[in-house]
């Protein structure tokens, strides 16, 4: 199968209308038909269903969806490295690190000053970005290798190297009550009274529901802190740099945060590897 079928059938497949599906490729809509009809044909199998309600996807169309995604997310990813990568001779940035902004600062910075003083360390481009971001990015090649927390992001399907375990936080506001004791428990915040959890995006960008204010960033979540509309627990190291207003406390029974350097299997770059052995070792 060629890119350009499988760019068509997820086109068609997501907009379960061939008109709006073939607007959106910029190509007029019988080609478009021919195309899908030429693949099913070639498979063997039907695609699509087609009847005056609409189109549907059958089983096999569901798994050649799944299955296209993940082939032009590997295509995409290819095409962004390989230009990453001849950049290097320009000077400009060969590698590309993705962290959760707000998290893993003291770490990072440390990697980056090791690296830097490593022979032929060519520039690396940090992005900070949501939480969950770091995977997606890695996955559709807009990073090389990124910081994840076990057991809040999912390493499934990449490499990785364990580089720190801590405890966790609760951050609350300086004044409140609980910010006076030597230690909380996870119940102990769970439903405290005007101050509850966040709500944070999950991978599609939508947010569970709960009673808690949604966040995107620790800038944010910090800020709603300090205004007493909601708690939080996070790890150690994300407590180092609180403002005024805000104060931690130990949260023994929360489960352990490792910060892992994670990359994608097949990455033949000699910069990744040279950045994940210097992270090995600060």
């Amino acid at each position: 199968m060629e890119t350009r079928e499988l760019r068509y059938f997820v086109a068609v497949a997501e907009e379960l209308h061939f008109g709006r599906a073939a607007q959106r490729l910029g190509i007029a809509q019988p080609p478009l038909s021919r195309a899908i009809g030429a693949l099913e044909r070639r498979l063997g199998t039907l695609l699509l269903e087609r009847n005056t309600r609409g189109v549907a996807l059958t089983g096999a169309g569901a798994v050649l969806l799944r299955e296209a995604r993940a082939a032009l997310d590997a295509v995409e990813a290819a095409e962004r490295r390989t230009r990453r990568a001849a950049l290097a001779a320009t000077g400009r940035p060969a590698v590309v690190l993705a962290a959760k902004a707000g998290a893993s600062g003291e770490l990072l910075a440390k990697l980056l000053d090791a690296y830097a003083a490593e022979p032929g360390a060519v520039a690396v481009d940090v992005v900070l970005c949501g939480p969950g971001e770091q995977t997606r990015m890695l996955h559709d090649g807009r990073a090389d290798v990124a910081l994840l927390h076990r057991p809040f992001d999912d390493t499934a399907g990449f490499d990785t190297e364990d580089l720190h375990t801590e405890g966790q936080v609760a951050i609350l506001p300086a004044a409140h009550p609980l910010g006076a004791r030597p230690h909380l428990r996870l119940a102990d915040i769970t439903d405290l009274p005007g101050l509850p959890l966040p709500r944070w995006p999950h991978p599609d960008g939508t947010f569970p529901d709960g009673p808690g204010p949604q966040v995107r960033d620790h800038t944010q979540l910090t800020q709603l802190i300090a205004l007493g509309r909601a708690c939080a627990v996070v790890p150690e190291s994300g407590s180092t740099a609180l403002h005024e207003g805000l104060t931690a406390v130990p949260v023994p029974d929360a489960p352990h945060v490792t910060t892992v350097i994670a990359w994608p299997p097949h990455s033949h770059s000699t910069a990744v590897a040279a950045l994940v052995r210097t992270a090995t070792t600060v």
